[in-house]
């Protein structure tokens, strides 16, 4: 298993039938977007040579970052033509941090300190290959660590993410190769945020971004919040999973 810094904490459960593979849950601290990246490629790549592996969340923080994912409409950024620079990265006029191009779905937005960063790696041939039930998975289970924090959050038709009232708490851009997933969702836990005020943050207008933080007056650590999620995700993942008898009646 990759360690990144020596900062690599795994948790183990098995989940659903004894058959299916375990899920581990991962804090890997403050890491370097590219860095994380590389990774993530590196455990889809082993997954879909061997299906048996197991599933994986990364949990950790990234250094100042702003992503688009790749489509030719980039609206979503505040300068127009952004030039290529190398593989994977584009050079903006007025970005005050790198921009880098993925293969996630959605327009631009920000990563950086105090924001919990969650990429779930998951076979969805486990899932039904419902990527939108994924979707609302990852959601539910944000609005889940939220209401535990005292936040009332919720979804918002048509516009993937979580909310608090009409302001936006949490991101979620995925990706999928052969039905695996990378990528996942960012949440605003505490820090700066006027990152965001150089973007259209996902492509919406005049969207108000907000924090954990921000919304209850409270400390939060993103260490600690993270451990509320991988507990969350632990307990919720048997209800995106497909049941081995119905994987095996769909063979």
């Amino acid at each position: 298993m990759s360690v990144i810094n020596g900062r690599d904490a795994a948790l183990r459960r098995p989940v659903g039938a004894a058959r299916q593979p375990y899920l581990c849950v991962r804090w890997l601290g403050r890491v370097e977007f590219e860095r994380a990246l590389a990774l993530q490629e590196e455990i889809v790549a082993r997954k879909r040579n061997d299906p048996s592996l197991e599933d994986q969340l990364l949990l950790l923080e990234h250094e100042p970052v702003y992503t688009i994912g790749r489509t030719p409409d980039q609206s979503s950024l505040s300068v127009t033509e952004p030039r290529p620079t190398r593989d994977g990265e584009l050079g903006t006029a007025r970005l005050p941090h790198p921009l880098f191009a993925i293969n996630r779905g959605g327009q631009a937005t920000y990563h950086g300190p105090g924001q919990l960063m969650g990429y779930p790696i998951i076979d969805l041939r486990r899932c039904g290959h419902d990527l939108h039930k994924y979707l609302r998975w990852l959601e539910q289970l944000l609005i889940e660590v939220l209401a535990k924090q005292g936040i009332a959050a919720t979804r918002r038709d048509s516009l993937t993410g979580v909310w608090v009232e009409d302001r936006k708490i949490a991101s979620i851009g995925v990706g999928v190769r052969h039905w695996i997933t990378m990528h996942g969702f960012a949440l605003n836990v505490c820090g700066d945020l006027s990152p965001f005020n150089h973007i259209v943050p996902c492509g919406i207008h005049n969207v108000a971004m907000t924090s954990m933080e921000k919304e209850t007056g409270a400390a939060f650590s993103v260490s600690n919040v993270a451990k509320a999620v991988g507990k969350v995700v632990l307990e919720q993942i048997c209800n995106l999973r497909v049941a081995q008898e119905v994987l095996r009646a769909n063979v």
